[in-house]
């Protein structure tokens, strides 16, 4: 099969990551104001319950499955009985999962109450199953998944304001989200047999992949912890209302932090692939690159987030939800600290087989999110929530970088800190001198606002002639004047 170049890919993975956050982003307001904070708490409640059987009856597919395929999409053979293997035993732990799931949705008074929702909401472990997203990721078909993303969130973007009208309508709006979100996954499943033979093989190896798949799924498991099962949490003790504050700050920093990670999505087939075939001084060579965008691309958007979180909470969300500001300032830092982890972790440690290291990371991370949640999170809601998630990353983030010390230099050794933090705090001015202007239209003085911190700060970087920046233009101009 043909395999595009990483840029390629990351332009496409960057489309559908855009794609990602507009259709929140351009859904989200009008959605937040018919549901209230009350119905979007209910839906993220439901898919916070959801996600966490999800991960069960995945079993860690999601990076094991990418791995596995790109290191061996060069034969068509292998990676038919790969990916038959893999898809065998998650279909297999589905069947249990789904048991266990009707049984608590009968059973359990929180999640009987919104049966149908819960209901809906359970397509989501189907979906995501038969999917099988990480083949398409693995073999690094990113034009074809973000194509057919970006035609289920069109279909999802009418279907929400076609059908969802009023406060009842939570359950309507549930299934239109997992529509847009694993939906497409029924369009993989017929589109298999252009990647792989749909054949019976004799020699089927179950056992090879099970060890893996374990290691993934308890690293699967323990982020869950502090980010699913936080939600929860929040909602049984402080309600759903609160769960609609810490949902709408989260969401807001999800579209920062997606912006960061889109290059990280493509790197970890590519990088699987170097490091199998022994080709280190490409595999170094990405990682150093990615590290500076990651400084230069995470820094400025974590200050924006701190700076603009009332205005982003008003236009997106509504005043009811202005209980949502600090908890959004606080888990700004995650944009910069995630982008940086996931660099260490999903895209160096998973290729280099060091995967029991991020098992490790965050596992110790999952109970440190758990403790400080649930200390801080009964008096201070919301945020108590937040700082506890924050301070999970930091633990993950510096136990990598201990494991990783030999790649020091290369992760840190040519970045231009200083050139970025006086074009940080030349932005950050500007924008504060913005905020004097007539308040006339909230929406246009913060795109004049927000335009102007951005601008300028890639401005000062230029004029300083930081490295990245200033080739990364040179060639962007080269290939626009060639075109």
């Amino acid at each position: 099969m043909k395999i595009k170049t990483l840029k390629f890919n990351f332009i496409m993975n960057m489309i559908l990551t855009v794609s990602n956050f507009l259709f929140p982003l351009v859904t989200f307001p009008y959605v937040s104001r018919v549901l209230n904070p009350v119905g979007t708490g209910k839906v993220a409640f439901a898919y916070s319950i959801v996600s966490y059987f999800t991960i069960f009856a995945a079993f860690g597919v999601a990076n094991y499955g990418i791995r596995a395929c790109a290191q061996v999409r060069d034969d068509k053979d292998k990676l038919s009985k790969t990916v038959q293997e893999i898809l065998a035993i998650n279909v297999v732990l589905m069947l249990f999962i789904y048991v266990i799931y009707f049984l608590g949705v009968s059973f359990i008074p929180e999640l009987n109450n919104e049966k149908n929702l819960f209901l809906i909401s359970g397509l989501n472990i189907l979906f995501t199953i038969l999917g099988v997203e990480w083949l398409y990721r693995g073999v690094e078909q990113y034009f074809y998944i973000t194509i057919r993303s970006i035609i289920f969130k069109a279909i999802a973007f009418v279907l929400i304001f076609v059908y969802v009208k009023t406060p009842d309508d939570y359950t309507v709006y549930a299934f239109i989200v997992i529509f847009a979100t694993v939906g497409s996954g029924v369009v993989n499943l017929f589109n298999l047999n252009n990647f792989i033979y749909l054949k019976k093989y004799t020699d089927y190896d179950f056992k090879k992949h099970i060890k893996p798949m374990t290691t993934f799924f308890i690293i699967t498991i323990a982020i869950a912890f502090y980010v699913y099962v936080n939600v929860a949490m929040l909602g049984f003790v402080k309600g759903n209302q609160e769960v609609g504050y810490y949902n709408a700050a989260y969401r807001i920093k999800d579209v920062m932090v997606s912006i960061i990670t889109a290059l990280g999505a493509v790197l970890l087939p590519r990088l699987s692939y170097y490091i199998e075939n022994n080709m280190h001084d490409k595999f170094n060579d990405i990682i150093r690159k990615s590290m500076r965008f990651i400084f230069i691309a995470s820094l400025p958007l974590v200050i924006f987030c701190i700076l603009f979180a009332k205005d982003s909470v008003l236009i997106l969300a509504g005043p009811a939800y202005l209980h949502s500001i600090l908890p959004l300032q606080i888990l700004a830092v995650i944009i910069f600290i995630v982008g940086v982890s996931n660099l260490t972790g999903i895209q160096m440690l998973i290729p280099l087989k060091k995967e029991q290291y991020l098992c490790y990371s965050v596992v110790i991370a999952a109970f440190i999110s758990i403790s400080i949640n649930s200390i801080l999170m009964p008096g201070l809601g919301a945020v108590g929530t937040a700082i506890s998630v924050v301070v999970a990353e930091v633990s993950i983030l510096l136990f990598q970088v201990v494991v990783l010390r030999k790649y020091f230099k290369i992760l840190f050794g040519d970045l231009n800190v200083s050139k970025i933090v006086l074009a940080l705090l030349t932005a950050s001015f500007i924008s504060f001198i913005l905020k004097f202007l007539p308040d006339f239209n909230l929406l246009l003085l913060f795109v004049i606002r927000a335009s102007s911190f951005f601008i300028c700060y890639l401005t000062v970087l230029l004029l300083m002639k930081e490295e990245f920046t200033t080739s990364t233009l040179k060639t962007l101009s080269a290939k626009l004047f060639r075109s």
